[in-house]
């Protein structure tokens, strides 16, 4: 019997990102079974993969001898219900493998005794065949086979991984994602950058309703919304409430800009991060009870004693409540000067939005070329980890043109260079002659055609930009300009 495991677990197990497995499936190097693939095949394909069964045991251990940290290990461990529900299902496997082995050792004694019954009453010829039918079944079951210690491994790896995590797929998006620990449906949605619709989080609203079509979820937080009998008889749940024990499929909807609705809230500043003298980063969290919904690329409304200001995002959706905006000091803008100078830790801010529409496309899976003119780096570092977080792109080449506020993240762009095979980092200095630049970038892609491409500027880089990518080549749809104050 063919054991086979999930693309998704696969990932894990190899530790390789979901393209480059793509990609091996598109070259023929790795086969796949219904989206499926086969344990023999992922020992072929991976000989050199050291398959650790205690990896995930030792994670844990090290989290649990951290006393201080009690919230870091909630975080780790499933809700105590999840995981016994998982253990069980676990045990039930376990006894389903004892069983077939049983009956699979029954079938071997029936054979050995038809064997003597028919050598009884044979020629010499036909007692010689079963004789040597009978010292190769021995000598088979009797020997291990070479790749039975690695498959093994790999076995136990997979199960430990079905207990911390379960997966889930949502339909008809097809958008995919591991909950891990304590989450939700909901909170592991969020945590991955996929946009379901929610409203209160807490099990107040039932804007969070989803359909479960396949799989087993169980209910680990308290809500008062009430489901009618028909919702549940049609397999409803609340995503903010419940937990996936095993893999799971459910119909969703996944907002787009146009989805999310316009929304207020009070947040506090949790810290002001003075880059230069000419860029800063406002660090704010939303209430536990209001999570700002908001995608990668997406602008708020910020005010406070009177000042306000409109500025773009620069976190990912991902990040739960922590949002990040990225500061210009301009003349004449009163709140960059309050965050220059005034705002401390737990000041109150307001905040409105989210404004936008240039957010990524979730169902391209063409690379993408991401272009920032100076502080327009905010938009485009909230686009790319909304799509690292998702997974999305086969590859992405960041090019910043720095303008006076310098490359004031410089460090953690070459960081994602250094982690992430598919990214790619071209920083390029303040210039006076931004057409040549221009034209010098887009002559490196001869096969634009193939790209996406997002940018944020003012008006005028933005269009200069553009007439550049689409004279190389580009597709105009595929162009996507987001026009920042400056």
């Amino acid at each position: 019997m063919s054991h086979l495991l999930p693309l998704s677990r696969v990932v894990k197990l190899v530790g390789q990102s979901r393209h480059a497995l793509q990609e091996m499936i598109r070259a023929g190097t790795l086969a796949t079974f219904d989206g499926m693939v086969e344990l023999d095949e992922l020992l072929r394909a991976f000989p050199e993969v050291k398959w650790d069964d205690d990896a995930e045991f030792r994670r844990v251990s090290e989290i649990k001898d951290r006393a201080f940290a009690k919230r870091v290990f909630e975080r780790v461990l499933p809700d105590k219900e999840v995981l016994a529900a998982r253990l069980t299902e676990l045990g039930d496997d376990y006894a389903a493998a004892r069983a077939l082995l049983l009956h699979y050792g029954n079938v071997m004694t029936w054979l050995d005794e038809k064997i003597d019954e028919i050598e009884e009453d044979k020629s010499a010829e036909t007692r010689h065949a079963l004789h040597t039918l009978r010292a190769f079944l021995l000598r088979n079951l009797a020997e291990m086979p070479p790749d039975a210690v690695l498959a093994q491994a790999v076995i136990a790896q997979e199960r430990i991984l079905k207990v911390m995590s379960a997966h889930v797929t949502i339909q008809p998006s097809g958008h995919e994602f591991f909950v891990e620990g304590n989450d939700t449906l909901l909170d592991a949605a969020l945590r991955n950058g996929v946009s379901l619709n929610y409203g209160c989080s807490n099990g107040n609203c039932g804007e969070c309703k989803a359909r479960l079509l396949s799989g087993e979820v169980k209910k680990v937080r308290a809500h008062d919304y009430v489901l009618k009998d028909a919702e549940k008889d049609a397999g409803v749940v609340l995503m903010c409430s419940y937990a996936p024990v095993n893999d799971v499929v459910i119909e969703a909807n996944v907002a787009g800009a146009r989805d999310i609705p316009l929304q207020q809230l009070a947040a506090k500043v949790k810290s002001v991060e003075v880059f230069n003298p000419h860029m800063a980063a406002l660090h704010i969290l939303a209430p536990r009870s209001q999570r700002l919904r908001y995608l990668g690329g997406q602008s708020i409304d910020l005010s406070i004693n009177g000042a306000r200001g409109r500025y773009a995002i620069a976190s990912c959706p991902c990040e739960d409540r922590h949002i990040e905006v990225q500061i210009p000091r301009r003349p004449g803008d009163a709140f960059a000067e309050l965050v220059f100078d005034t705002l401390k830790a737990n000041d109150t801010v307001e905040v409105e939005g989210p404004y936008g529409e240039v957010v990524l496309d979730e169902d391209s899976p063409r690379p993408v070329i991401f272009l920032a003119f100076g502080a327009g780096f905010a938009p485009i570092k909230s686009l790319i980890q909304h799509a690292m977080s998702l997974e999305l792109a086969e590859s992405m080449d960041l090019h910043w043109l720095a303008d006076e506020t310098g490359h004031y993240q410089d460090n953690l762009c070459r960081t994602w260079a250094d982690a992430l095979d598919n990214f790619n980092y071209v920083p390029h200095a303040p210039t006076d002659d931004v057409d040549a630049l221009l034209k010098n970038i887009v002559a490196d892609y001869p096969d634009l055609h193939r790209f996406d491409v997002y940018a944020a500027g003012s008006v005028t880089q933005l269009e200069q930009a553009r007439a550049h990518f689409l004279h190389q080549g580009l597709p105009e749809v595929r162009w996507f300009g987001a026009a920042t104050a400056g």
